[in-house]
């Protein structure tokens, strides 16, 4: 099979550097996102795209515990300075950049030609395949949040900034203007695309994709503000926390999911129009919130925003257009005509967007499977009841120490089901290295210390 790939990969390759040639591009960029929630890169001349494609270029495998403060490599039993590894690139979904680059995402195998264990985007394959066996296709729909700072991370001025405001617009109008056109020549639909709550802080929403394409996206679409940030003299910030005691940046993530041409989300006969299945969809996704915590928002900096009052979701629960619950479920309609979906809302930039959207997926097929009961629907702002009314319903907070988020996925069978022994392994070294070395650093230090961490 190897050979067969890799007899019909190389024509594919030939005829797209004849194109690309023709439009000007000259580089290729590869990239793979590693545990950490950093996006790592390799680039060849645009001649070596079929090598890079297969067999691909060689990686070690410490680019899976690399961690997030430019130095740390969390070594371990089965991850260190021996081995190595081949990220080949998915000429399928490879784009256009402008300038004479182009971009592919990139996946890990083993020398052998078998899967990594550890790549993402392969386990994040593995649950959409498994998804569509058992006769479920599920679109996923990202949102990302990020401020705009000095290229050394300095705050900018904000005189003019207003929550939504068109001031923000307008101040950074060629941004906008550049981010939408780069967009578009790249073949990532926007949705939206926004000035949000805090000082400089913006929102582009991305359309609905199948689970492996919308990563694809997310990970495109940073790539495209950091280098139209660039042109202005500007960075963008992608930390959950970039100022200690100003609004966070969520990484939100909508699904939906259909058997057939039947959405789950709609038309049904449950609660909010929800089908038996979608009902079970959002309680296996609640139930193992607590355990999928360190993916979702694990980082050192992720605990303070996983506050009540913080729009994050840090209460586990879910209601209809409730943005203080973790989940919120959005109806369908006109004013919704792609349909009912779901918005799992503690997911923060600092992680990987594979893994997450495994994460989420996975335990929502885990709730189907095992029919699991949807919990009662919350209607209000949680921190409004009193503590034995949230007993009553079963509401509690995720866990705003990262000790804990993390303890729990390491002990987590579930996860481990879903994702794999190594990812998870990887994932819990990589996050106690940051609680262990940094946890005990005050929130302003901690912002400042990590705020362009997972830039590009």
């Amino acid at each position: 099979m190897a050979a067969m790939r890799s007899r019909a990969a190389k024509p594919l390759a030939a005829a797209a550097i004849a194109q690309l040639e023709a439009d000007g591009v000259a580089t290729l960029i590869g990239t793979v996102v590693n545990s950490a929630g950093l996006t790592h890169a390799k680039t060849v001349p645009l001649r070596r795209m079929s090598a890079f494609a297969d067999p691909g270029l060689g990686a070690s495998p410490v680019f899976h515990v690399f961690a997030i403060d430019q130095t740390g490599i969390v070594f371990g039993d089965a991850i260190g300075v021996v081995g190595d590894q081949r990220i080949r690139i998915d000429l399928g979904a490879l784009r256009i950049l402008g300038d004479g680059l182009c971009w592919a995402p990139g996946a890990f195998f083993n020398q052998d030609g078998s899967p990594d264990p550890y790549c993402s985007r392969g386990i994040l394959q593995r649950v959409e395949d498994r998804l569509a066996e058992v006769g479920i296709d599920a679109v996923v729909g990202h949102e990302m949040e990020f401020i705009l700072v000095g290229p050394d991370g300095s705050e900018l001025p904000s005189h003019l900034w207003a929550q939504y405001g068109l001031a923000g617009v307008l101040e950074f109008e060629g941004f906008v203007r550049d981010v939408t056109n780069a967009a578009t020549n790249s073949g990532v639909a926007i949705e939206q695309f926004h000035p949000e709550y805090g000082r400089n802080q913006f929102e582009i929403s991305l359309s609905p994709q199948s689970p492996v394409a919308a990563a694809d996206s997310l990970v495109l679409i940073r790539i495209i503000i950091g280098r139209v940030a660039r042109r202005y003299g500007l960075r963008v910030s992608l930390s959950p926390v970039p100022f200690a005691g100003s609004v966070g940046s969520g990484s939100h993530q909508h699904f939906s999911m259909k058997r057939g041409d039947v959405p789950l989300f709609s038309d049904g006969s449950g609660t909010a129009g929800m089908t038996p299945e979608g009902e079970s969809a959002v309680g296996g996704l609640l139930a193992g919130l607590p355990e999928a915590q360190g993916v979702l928002c694990g980082s050192v900096l992720s605990g303070l925003r996983m506050q009540p009052g913080h729009w994050s979701g840090a209460y586990i629960c879910w209601g209809t257009e409730n943005r203080e619950a973790a989940v919120r479920f959005l109806i369908g309609g006109p004013s919704n005509p792609q349909g009912a979906n779901v918005e799992v809302k503690v997911i923060d930039p600092s992680a990987n967007p594979y893994l997450a959207t495994a994460s989420i997926l996975g335990l929502a097929l885990d709730g189907i499977e095992r029919k699991l009961t949807l919990p009662p629907e919350v209607t209000v702002d949680p921190a409004s009841l009193t503590d034995a009314q949230r007993a009553e319903l079963g509401i509690k907070l995720l866990t705003p120490e990262q000790t804990d988020a993390i303890d729990a996925l390491d002990q987590s069978s579930l996860l481990r089901g879903i994702l794999g022994d190594e990812a998870v392994d990887a994932v819990v070294a990589v996050r106690r290295y940051e609680a262990q070395n940094y946890g005990d650093l005050k929130p302003d230090e901690l912002a400042e210390k990590f705020r362009l961490a997972w830039s590009v």
